[in-house]
């Protein structure tokens, strides 16, 4: 499983950072920030997720009140938003 992170879309409610660990508060940027990410694309951050995450991971995605996490299954398929 796989979480991308949008970060210009976030809004800094940290929500995702209440349900992960691997979500941290940046409150100096007003943004959370995903711990252990590769930049992607301008912007935009990946991790895979470990298994013993995957419910957290989900549960960030969630909660996140802009969609700005996706989680995606191991064939690239998006699952969450």
């Amino acid at each position: 499983m796989r979480i991308e992170f949008d970060e210009d879309t976030c809004i800094g409610m940290f929500q995702c950072v209440a349900e992960w660990d691997a979500f941290e508060k940046d409150k100096s940027r007003g943004k959370a920030v995903l711990e252990d990410a590769t930049e992607i694309e301008d912007g935009v951050f990946a991790r895979e997720v470990p298994e013993d995450a995957e419910l957290d991971a989900k549960f960030a995605a969630r909660t996140c009140p802009v969609d700005a996490i996706v989680i995606y299954d191991d064939d690239g398929e998006q699952l969450i938003p």
